[in-house]
C-alpha cells in the first residue's frame, strides 16, 4: 500500500494547507522537464505515453499481407504513414486531385457541391454535420448542423488583440503552404484567407453560449434549414456530400445566426476568395500526411506556436495517432485482449455504485432543493449507465478500404467510410452500447443526451486507479472522476437534460435560481484565479463552470462514498498520514501536471476545465473534510471561511 502514493514528488517545505498541490507534487514540479515534443507533463501524459507505446507495439505486430481482414488494414495504414521516404518523394503531388476539383469551381453551385463533398472527405466544410441522440427524442439519431470554416481555435482569435500576434503567425503559416503548392502570390492569397475567415468568425457563437444546449436545440425541417440560409446552394451540397435526402429530414441547427450569415458570404464574397479559402482547407487537413515541408510547417504553427512544443513528435507517435483516428475501435479490441485487467472492471463496478449511491443521500438531503426537484434528480440518477473498460459490442469495418501505397488516398476513403457510417445511423435508434471513446483513450466522459459515464480501461490505472492502493487513495483519485462524470449530469448544461436524456426543465423556477446563486460563486471564486506562465491571464468562469462544478461535487461526493466504503477519516496511519489525508493526497497526485505557457494560454482560451492547479487547490477549499483533515485555520492560504464554501450537490 505504500507505492499507492509517491512521496518523491512531495515537497514537504510548503504545507498541504497552503497549497496541496505544490505540496502534493512540488518536488517533481521543480525537476520535470517537459519532453521537446510535448505541450505538458503529468499523470495524464504518463499513462497517455504508456497507452501509445502499447498500441504501438500492437500495430507493429501486426501483418499487412491479408489486405481485407482489419489486422492486415491496420498494419497497411502503419506501414504506409511511416514510408517517409515515399511520402517525400511524391511531394505535394497527393494533393492534385483535389486542388484540381478546387480550381473548376465556377460559381455558387459548384462551390456549394465542393463543400458538401470536403464535408464527405473530412476536409472543412464551413457548415458541418454530425449525428447525435436527439435532445427531443433521445431514442433517436438526428443530424446536428454547426459552425465550421475556421483554423484559428475559435472565433476570439480573430478580435482579440491579445490574439494579435497568432494572427501574423497564422498568416505566415497559411503564405507557405500556398507556397509549397506553387501559387504565385502565396502573401495575397493568405491574406484573402485570413479575412475571409475574419468574416466567418464574426458570426460563430462564442465558447460560453456554445455550452446551452437549449440554445443550440433548434431542429428544422430540410426545406426550413435551406430556406433560413438561402446563400448556400443545399441541393448541390446535399449531392456533393453524397447526403440521401431522408437523412435530412430533420436537422437540429446549433447556431442559426451562423448558418444564415456564413451562406450570405458564399454569395456576398468574390468566388475567388472562396477558391483560396477552400485550398488553405484542402492544404491544411491534408498537410499531416504530406511531405516533411507541409508538415514542419503545420507543427511550427499548431503545436509550437500554439501549444509551445519544442520539437515534432516522433514518426512513429503521429503514426499511431493516425491508425487510431482511423480504425481505433479495432485497435482497441486487441489493446484490451493485452492489458485490461478483469478485477479493474469489478473494483470499479463497486466504486460506482458507491458513488451513485452517495449521490442519492446528498441529493436527499439538500436543503435549497424542493422536493418537486429532488424527485426528479433522484429519477435521473437512478437511469445513469456506467460503462467500464470497453465496449461490448465492438464496430466492424469490412467496408472500409485502404488503399495500399497511397496514404492521402487512404484518409480520404476514411473520412468517407465514417461519413456513411454516421450516416447510416440517423433516423434509426440509439445504441446503448455504443462508445464515443477507445479502450486505450486516457480520459472519461459524461453524455447528457445519453445520461451515461463512461471510463476507459487505459485510465484504470496509477495514479488514478490503484488495485494495490488503499481505498483512501483510489476513492480521492478515480473516486472524484466517477464523482465529477456524475456530477456532469447536474452541472450548468447537463442539469438542462432529464433521467432518458431528453432535453427538459424538470427545475422548479425557485430552484433553478438556488443552483444559479451557488453556481454564481464559484464563477466568482474561479474568476480571479491566474495560473503560472499566462501573463496575468484570468480564467473565464462562466466557460468552466460545468467542469468546477464536477470537480466540486465529484470530490465531496466521492469522500462520502469513501465513508460508505467503510473509511475512517481518523483511521490507522499509513506513512505518518491519517486515511483522511490521504484520501487528499490521492486527489492532488492525480493533478500532478506541468505545462509550457503557450499551452497554458492556449487552454485558457479555449478549454471548459480549469488548471490543474486550481482544480486541485481550489475545490479542496470549499470542502470542510478538507479542512478538517489537514486542521486549516484563518491565515492559511487555503482557508475557506465556512459561510463562503459552496456545496452545490
Amino acid at each position: 500500500m505504500t507505492d499507492a502514493l509517491d512521496f518523491s514528488h512531495r515537497n514537504p517545505a510548503i504545507r498541504p494547507q497552503d497549497d496541496l498541490f505544490r505540496h502534493v507534487n512540488g518536488a517533481w514540479l521543480d525537476t520535470v522537464v517537459i519532453d521537446s515534443d510535448k505541450t505538458a507533463e503529468g499523470g495524464f501524459s504518463d499513462l497517455r505515453d504508456q497507452a501509445e507505446r502499447d498500441v504501438r507495439a500492437i500495430v507493429e505486430s501486426l501483418s499487412a499481407d491479408e489486405a481485407t481482414t482489419e489486422a492486415g488494414k491496420i498494419a497497411i495504414l502503419y506501414r504506409d504513414f511511416m514510408d517517409a521516404e515515399r511520402i517525400e518523394e511524391l511531394g505535394a503531388a497527393p494533393l492534385n486531385p483535389v486542388l484540381a476539383r478546387i480550381e473548376a469551381i465556377d460559381g455558387v453551385e459548384a462551390l456549394s457541391r465542393h463543400l458538401g463533398w470536403s464535408l464527405r472527405h473530412g476536409l472543412s466544410s464551413l457548415v458541418g454535420l454530425e449525428e447525435e441522440s436527439d435532445p427531443g427524442n433521445p431514442e433517436r439519431y438526428v443530424l446536428f448542423a454547426g459552425q465550421g470554416g475556421l483554423g484559428l481555435p475559435n472565433e476570439e482569435y480573430y478580435r482579440l488583440d491579445e490574439h494579435a500576434a497568432i494572427r501574423d503567425a497564422y498568416l505566415a503559416f497559411l503564405t507557405r503552404n500556398f507556397d509549397l503548392i506553387g501559387s504565385p502570390d502565396a502573401a495575397a492569397e493568405a491574406a484573402t484567407v485570413l479575412a475571409l475567415e475574419t468574416k466567418i468568425a464574426s458570426h460563430h457563437w462564442d465558447k460560453v453560449r456554445c455550452r446551452d444546449l437549449r440554445a443550440q436545440y433548434n431542429p428544422m425541417s430540410y426545406d426550413e434549414l435551406a430556406a433560413s440560409a438561402p446563400g448556400l446552394d443545399w441541393e448541390a451540397y446535399r449531392d456533393g456530400g453524397e447526403l440521401p435526402a431522408e437523412k435530412l429530414a430533420t436537422v437540429v441547427v446549433q447556431q442559426p445566426s451562423f448558418t444564415t450569415g456564413a451562406a450570405e458570404l458564399l454569395t456576398s464574397e468574390p468566388l475567388e476568395n472562396w477558391k483560396s479559402w477552400a485550398r488553405a482547407k484542402a492544404v491544411s487537413g491534408l498537410g499531416a500526411y504530406l511531405s516533411s515541408a507541409f508538415v514542419t510547417n503545420r507543427f511550427d504553427f499548431y503545436e509550437k506556436t500554439l501549444g509551445g512544443a519544442q520539437e515534432q513528435r516522433p514518426r512513429w507517435k503521429r503514426g499511431v495517432l493516425f491508425v487510431e483516428g482511423v480504425m481505433g475501435e479495432a485497435v482497441g479490441k486487441i489493446y484490451v485482449e493485452r492489458h485490461f485487467q478483469p478485477e479493474a472492471k469489478a473494483a470499479m463496478d463497486t466504486l460506482v455504485a458507491n458513488l451513485l449511491k452517495a449521490y442519492a443521500n446528498s441529493i436527499a438531503k439538500l436543503s435549497w432543493m424542493s422536493e418537486a426537484t429532488r424527485a426528479e434528480a433522484l429519477d435521473k440518477l437512478s437511469k445513469f449507465r456506467p460503462k467500464i473498460g470497453y465496449p461490448e459490442k465492438w464496430r466492424t469495418f469490412d467496408d472500409l478500404a485502404v488503399v495500399p501505397g497511397d496514404l492521402v488516398a487512404s484518409v480520404l476513403a476514411s473520412n468517407a467510410f465514417d461519413a456513411d457510417y454516421s450516416l447510416s445511423k440517423v433516423g434509426g435508434p440509439v445504441d446503448p452500447d455504443e462508445w464515443l471513446m477507445y479502450p486505450q483513450t486516457v480520459n472519461a466522459y459524461y453524455h447528457p443526451l445519453r445520461n451515461e459515464i463512461v471510463f476507459p480501461a487505459a485510465i484504470l490505472q496509477p495514479p488514478f486507479f490503484n488495485t494495490e492502493a488503499d481505498a483512501a487513495v483510489n476513492y480521492g483519485a478515480i473516486g472524484a472522476v466517477i464523482g465529477h462524470e456524475i456530477g456532469h449530469g447536474f452541472d450548468d448544461k447537463g442539469s438542462t437534460c432529464d433521467g432518458d436524456g431528453r432535453l427538459r426543465d424538470w427545475w422548479t423556477e425557485d430552484d433553478r435560481a438556488a443552483f444559479e446563486q451557488l453556481t454564481a460563486g464559484l464563477i466568482k471564486q474561479f474568476e480571479v484565479l491566474s495560473p503560472e506562465g499566462t501573463d496575468g491571464q484570468t480564467i473565464n468562469g462562466q466557460l468552466t463552470l460545468g467542469e468546477n462544478i464536477g470537480d466540486l461535487g465529484g470530490l465531496g461526493i466521492a469522500y462520502d462514498a469513501w465513508l460508505l466504503a467503510g473509511g475512517d477519516p481518523d483511521g490507522e496511519p499509513i506513512d505518518e498520514l491519517t486515511p483522511a489525508q490521504r484520501f487528499f493526497y490521492g486527489w492532488g497526485q492525480a493533478w500532478r501536471t506541468k505545462r509550457r505557457p503557450e499551452s497554458a494560454k492556449m487552454l485558457l482560451a479555449v478549454d471548459p476545465h480549469s488548471p490543474a492547479e486550481f482544480r486541485c487547490n481550489q475545490i479542496v477549499r470549499n470542502l470542510d473534510a478538507f479542512h478538517a483533515a489537514f486542521g486549516t485555520t484563518d491565515g492559511d492560504a487555503l482557508w475557506l471561511p465556512k459561510e463562503e464554501r459552496i456545496t452545490i450537490w
